[in-house]
């Protein structure tokens, strides 16, 4: 059903409390904006689906569903959620929890890591599901029945894909190692981004040095603060490959900025906040410039034995049906080699499942052979 009114919204969210569970979906557009704009919310039981018109309802009319979701008694199902998160964000100020993504515990079961929703969709349930509105623009109004059906289709069949995920992480004896990456999904969600740390984000910003590191820190902070103050999208103030060439340039006038090719749409006062920006960066002691940590290369014969150890998690990974990139990357691999106790593969349930057999294969306590075409654990 598709709801754009109070009662109806009401109505449905009291029939969906009697579920311990919710799939859900978002449909958003950010083309236009700096931050995505909300259209659809949908919401999926095992009886039923509806799609909520969080453009038609608002504040206090959206009231009944942000009590369902924000009851923690009552589990989310969202498919590669980090999206709708930001959407969840949005509209509620918050983000309910608990989470349960099935992409990622799909890959806890054999399945290929980030595998989409309708793969996921086949796999379980032997349904196929059509892409014809993946292009809609979810914001024009009024929607037809197609549109609608496509939108619920997202959460019409989560409850079974959720279900046979469960029953699968239970026979494995794998839901405790899930749990724990569902939380980190939430609390990475609920870290607001510091406007100080956009640089990081800009596109070749390793080309540049400690001075010209600390211009690109100010400029960038600069376009992310006026971007979501206007709404607009980063790129229609600076492009990041202006803002590396204004980094490297480093204009102190306007004059000297506008040479710099993709400024000429700036308004003046742009211009002059910019090349303050450039000047707070030259200003900036030495010691306080930012640095982007470049890996030192590996030499031959670590990189010969990083090969090795991939060869063996790959080797677990399909004895244990999980997706090898979901215990480790070759950064990973490389940390466990520099000081297995502080890396990712010497905690938690990837320690149980790797560190002990890595730890003997770099002790020489353990090989890899060749048998039949295949490889196999000397």
């Amino acid at each position: 059903m598709f709801i754009d009114s109070a009662a109806e919204l009401a109505a449905f969210c009291g029939r969906a409390a009697s579920s311990p569970m919710l799939a859900l979906d978002t449909e958003f557009l950010r083309e236009r904006t700096f931050r995505p704009q909300p259209c659809l919310l949908q919401v999926g039981t095992h009886d039923e689906q509806a799609a909520v018109d969080v453009i038609a309802l608002t504040g206090e009319a959206l009231a009944p569903l942000r009590d369902l979701l924000f009851d923690r008694a009552r589990v989310k199902v969202l498919h590669a959620c980090s999206q709708d998160l930001e959407i969840f964000q949005i509209l509620f100020g918050d983000i309910p929890d608990p989470v349960f993504d099935t992409q990622v515990a799909a890959a806890f079961v054999g399945h290929r890591l980030q595998m989409g929703y309708g793969a996921l969709v086949e796999a379980v349930c032997g349904v196929h599901l059509p892409k014809t509105e993946s292009l809609t623009d979810w914001t024009r109004r009024p929607l037809d029945p197609e549109q609608v059906s496509y939108a619920e289709d997202d959460v019409r069949y989560l409850p079974a894909v959720y279900d046979g995920l469960v029953a699968e992480l239970v026979r494995l004896d794998r839901l405790t190692w899930v749990l724990p990456e569902m939380e980190a999904l939430v609390a990475k969600a609920r870290c607001a981004a510091d406007p100080e740390d956009a640089f990081r984000h800009v596109k070749r910003v390793g080309t540049l040095n400690g001075r010209q590191l600390a211009v690109c820190r100010e400029v960038a902070a600069w376009r992310e603060r006026k971007a979501a103050q206007r709404d607009v999208p980063r790129k229609w103030l600076l492009s990041d490959e202006v803002v590396i060439e204004v980094s490297k340039r480093m204009p102190r006038t306007q004059e000297r900025l506008r040479r710099v090719r993709g400024t000429a749409q700036l308004k003046e006062k742009d211009g002059d906040a910019i090349v303050l920006a450039v000047r707070r960066g030259l200003s900036c002691p030495q010691d306080r410039c930012p640095r982007v940590v470049h890996r030192a290369r590996p030499t031959q014969e670590s990189e010969s034995v990083v090969d090795l150890m991939n060869a063996l998690v790959r080797l677990v990974a399909e004895r244990e049906s999980i997706a090898p990139q979901l215990l480790s990357g070759r950064d990973d691999l490389m940390a466990f080699l520099d000081d297995p106790a502080s890396s990712r593969l010497g905690e938690g349930w990837r320690r149980d499942l790797m560190g002990d057999i890595l730890s003997d294969l770099l002790a020489g306590r353990a090989g890899l052979t060749v048998k039949d075409g295949r490889v196999e654990l000397l």
